[in-house]
């Protein structure tokens, strides 16, 4: 069944929230902002050991697509999550992942060695 001309923009949206979650880094630094209240760019180029520039077009992207906001105090910058669900949804899709993985033995130790993220139960 083809999408009516009222449901195509609302695809569109989530499609355009996926698309900002759709690099391995991005969703790192999505889950060191979820660890902390706000985190300074420093820290997350520390964090992520990516250079000014690649860190600061992976957080244009993230901010592009609401999922962080920034607040510049003196010379620094800092960072947080737009919306505190956005942990919820990286907790839900770990879980996915870590099920999905649960018959590929290699990959599941894996994935089970990541940072723990907050609010998951993991």
């Amino acid at each position: 069944m083809p999408l009516s001309h009222t449901q195509r923009p609302l695809y569109e949206v989530k499609a355009n929230l996926f698309k900002g979650l759709a690099h391995p880094l991005r969703i790192r630094i999505l889950e060191l902002l979820a660890a902390s209240a706000e985190v300074s760019v420093g820290d997350l180029q520390r964090e992520t050991e990516l250079e000014a520039s690649h860190l600061s077009q992976h957080l244009s992207v993230l901010r592009r697509h609401h999922l962080v906001i920034s607040e510049r105090r003196a010379s620094h910058v800092y960072y947080r999550l737009a919306d505190p669900r956005t942990a919820e949804l990286l907790a839900v899709a770990r879980a996915l992942l870590l099920g999905i993985l649960a018959t590929d033995g290699d990959r599941l130790s894996d994935a089970q060695e990541l940072p723990a993220l907050p609010g998951a139960g993991r």
